[in-house]
């Protein structure tokens, strides 16, 4: 299976969803005048990044008139877009949809939501709760969006699930800007786990990611496609706004698992052991270290005689009990 993959690596208005939308068109027209199959614009494209408390009004659920329009579009080429979904129960998820021939096929909510420096994502959107591949008319494919591609977690389930090629919609800042370097850290470190991940896992990995400024932070696109053995396709310019096109040829996949056939040779059952006993590993420790249970313990002694005895051993019992129960509290 052979197909053209474009990256729109735009610059979208920030809360501005109709501006946003005719950029969008205006892309899928210019993919399917450049005979691209499949198109990948950034993550959060269809509504801008910093949106904080805008999150509410710019949020659409599935059955949406935009979400209609962009079905209708996906007639003409197949695409991923980024935008905030609204649930039935009003959670509001940092989302990437995939369009097939007018309908929706896939949708992925992030499930890493980071929250550090200038991020601050998990005080507005909700968190996903799975990662899984999925059947396009190209293949088996998986969606991550920009801190997800972070965790290795997440690329090692798509891959076993059958993926052989991700699509990562980014909206990833510049940082870390050095004398004589064309890009900056982050570009370096991102183009490092993309290499790795595409050779590590054997797959296709088109990252696409945006450019402009909002709120004083600058994104440094660069967006690009790679092939199972780490071999960049097509790559866009940093800063700027680009539209690329490479091939994707899935026999390259099969040819690479078959030379290195290491998804094959993974042991699930090993791996879902470890991480079980790892998951157990704070418990064990507070037992290990002298964690007692709650049960109340049996007295030994002498044995008690008459009404009296009977009743301060009553007593002792109810005074264990209560200490018992602060120790707990406390810990």
């Amino acid at each position: 299976m052979t197909f053209k993959v474009a990256i729109a690596q735009i610059n979208p208005r920030l809360g501005d969803l109709q501006s946003n939308l005719a950029l969008y068109e205006e892309k899928i027209h210019r993919g399917v005048k450049e005979k691209a199959d499949l198109l990948l614009f950034p993550e959060l494209s269809l509504t801008g990044y910093f949106l904080r408390d805008m999150v509410p009004n710019v949020a659409l659920k599935l059955s949406a008139p935009e979400i209609k329009e962009l079905k209708k579009l996906s007639r003409e080429v197949s695409f991923v877009a980024g935008l905030v979904e609204e649930s039935s129960d009003y959670r509001f998820y940092n989302a990437a949809v995939y369009f097939e021939d007018g309908e929706i096929r896939h949708v992925h909510r992030k499930v890493y939501l980071p929250t550090y420096g200038m991020f601050d994502e998990q005080r507005y959107f909700a968190r996903g709760d799975r990662v899984r591949a999925f059947d396009s008319k190209f293949g088996r494919i998986a969606v991550l969006i920009c801190e997800d591609l972070w965790h290795p977690s997440t690329v090692y389930l798509a891959a076993l699930d059958g993926a052989a090629a991700i699509l990562c919609p980014s909206a990833s800042p510049l940082r870390g800007i050095t004398d004589q370097q064309v890009q900056d850290d982050n570009a370096r470190y991102w183009e490092l786990i993309n290499r790795a991940y595409a050779e590590t896992f054997s797959l296709f990995v088109i990252y696409g990611n945006r450019v402009g400024f909002e709120d004083g932070v600058g994104f440094w696109g660069g967006s690009e496609l790679l092939d199972p053995a780490g071999r960049r396709i097509a790559k866009a310019k940093y800063y700027d706004e680009d539209f690329v096109i490479g091939e994707v040829n899935l026999e390259v996949v099969r040819r690479k698992r078959t030379m290195a056939p290491l998804l094959r040779d993974e042991d699930l059952d090993l791996t879902i052991n470890e991480l079980m006993r790892i998951r157990e590993r704070p418990f064990q420790t507070r037992k290990d270290q002298g964690f007692k249970s709650s049960k109340v313990q049996k007295f030994k002694g002498s044995r008690v005689r008459g009404k009296k005895g009977k009743e301060r051993l009553r007593q002792r019992r109810i005074s264990l009990g209560l200490k018992q129960a602060k120790g707990r509290k406390k810990r």
